[in-house]
């Protein structure tokens, strides 16, 4: 991720006075021209009151510690949306609801990696969202290590009958996960009897991370796993070294019938033009490691909060604002893909989607995607945000749940944060709330309400 400086506050001023005259140059409406003047005390009160306790940070500890996980089909999931829900209805919220949607249950099983030769040593690991089974008892081989899908490829006559490793260490997420997403595939193709990961991660503290992977039809499938920064380097090192290398992989992992879930929905109604909507949320659901607090339960909080002090301070803006915990992100994507369809002939009356799936840390602003003009608009009602470092709006922004309605002409927002630590909880058991401060998410609940509430509220709609 791109760690963004804000410039000294009278750098702003200074491109908030040139923003208005774009304005006039794309001759957007004059009422969104003083936006900053109009909306600078609702802001001042939302940032007071969104920093002024822990309330968020509290909230989510109770989500994630009296639930835990909250993997796709679990127990836990459906108990913590009942909670979600419950809460959403005690905190006055409008129209509070589930919407049903039909989930893949996959279960990880036991499972355990060991190294046998040169020496005997147990190896954390995670099976990889998805992955089939292992034979029944396991399988044992020799490892091969490589460091990328072209080494694999050099080396493919070696591979055969063999555990392939991929020991590539992070970049960055994008490049990386392709070894996750793919590797299964690749190390099949060229005839391996099961595929080993480094973790994607850039630090570690000897923590496997699980995540999504996938199959090709046309390919053999293989059972695919992570192991630890630490010990995918050691393999290396030992290859290097002319080591035997001999692992047994351990993997009950199955897939289950689809079951139903929902996604989780909470308003406050607009007041003039309720049937325009602006959606914000994350995803409710994780892996099956750590509690979800930064992936994603922080983002679906942070969304909550945000109508929740709305209301408390009596702010309810012209259009509707709606709060959703999309489920089934982790694998399946089901709940974004579910609330399009359920939507779909409302797209035109979706003024504009917002969604944090980044982690809860300090907020730096929001990408955008959307037209020229309403960039324009968005990147005005930043100013109101860099008194506390999130004013900055990028061109180019949205977010897995709600890629769906953007692909129906929706404008789309992800909030960017300082994300340096992101990767190293990411889909680990070290994913859990303490790793977050309380302070930074009450301004990444600022960040939320206050785009939301102005977005909302203005005599006109973004256009497109």
């Amino acid at each position: 991720m791109r760690i963004r400086h804000e410039p000294p506050y009278r750098t702003l001023v200074g491109r908030a006075a040139l923003g208005l005259g774009l304005l006039a140059l794309l001759n957007v409406p004059a009422q969104a021209q003083d936006i900053a003047t109009r909306y600078r005390d609702a802001a001042n009160r939302i940032l007071v009151r969104a920093t002024g306790d822990s309330a968020a940070w509290r909230r989510l500890a109770e989500l994630t510690e009296r639930f835990g996980n909250r993997f796709s089909g679990s127990i836990g999931l459906e108990r913590a949306l009942d909670w979600m829900l419950e809460e959403m209805r005690k905190d006055g919220l409008d129209n509070v609801r589930g919407e049903p949607v039909m989930i893949p249950k996959w279960v990880r099983g036991e499972e355990s990696a060991e190294l046998i030769e040169p020496r005997s040593q147990s190896l954390p690991m995670l099976g990889l969202g998805g992955s089939i089974s292992t034979p029944p008892g396991g399988v044992m081989a020799e490892v091969l290590v490589v460091s990328s899908f072209d080494d694999l490829k050099a080396k493919a006559a070696q591979a055969r009958g063999k555990i392939v490793l991929f020991d590539v260490p992070f970049t960055d997420y994008g490049e990386t996960v392709q070894y996750r997403s793919n590797g299964a595939v690749e190390a099949a193709r060229v005839g391996a009897v099961a595929s080993l990961i480094r973790s994607v991660t850039p630090y570690s503290h000897r923590t496997p991370h699980t995540g999504g992977m996938r199959y090709d039809s046309t390919v053999h499938k293989i059972a695919h796993a992570a192991i630890t920064v630490e010990d995918a380097e050691m393999l290396h090192r030992m290859q290097d070294r002319g080591d035997r290398i001999v692992v047994k992989l351990v993997m009950s992992a199955r897939a289950l019938p689809d079951v139903p879930s929902r996604n989780v929905i909470a308003e406050l109604r607009g007041t003039e033009r309720p049937n325009e909507v602006v959606v914000m949320g994350g995803h409710s659901d994780s892996w099956d490691v750590g509690r979800g607090a930064m992936d994603d339960g922080g983002g679906v909080v942070a969304a909550w909060e945000a109508i929740r002090l709305l209301k408390e301070l009596g702010l309810r803006p012209r259009r509707t604002i709606r709060v959703v915990g999309w489920v089934n992100e982790e694998n399946g994507l089901r709940g974004g893909n579910a609330y399009r369809d359920r939507y779909r002939e409302e797209a035109a009356n979706h003024v504009l989607a917002i969604e944090s799936d980044g982690g809860v840390f300090k907020p730096q602003g929001f990408g955008f995607s959307g037209s020229a003009e309403a960039l324009a608009i968005v990147r005005q009602i930043g100013t109101l945000l860099a008194p506390f470092g999130a004013g900055t709006i990028d061109s180019g922004g949205g977010g897995a749940d709600i890629g769906p309605m953007m692909e129906l002409g929706v404008p789309g927002m992800g909030l960017n944060v300082e994300g340096t630590r992101y990767f190293w909880y990411h889909h680990s058991d070290a994913d859990t709330v303490d790793k977050l401060d309380p302070h930074d998410l009450g301004l990444c609940v600022a960040a939320m309400a206050i785009m939301a509430y102005v977005v909302a509220d203005l005599p006109v709609k973004l256009p497109r």
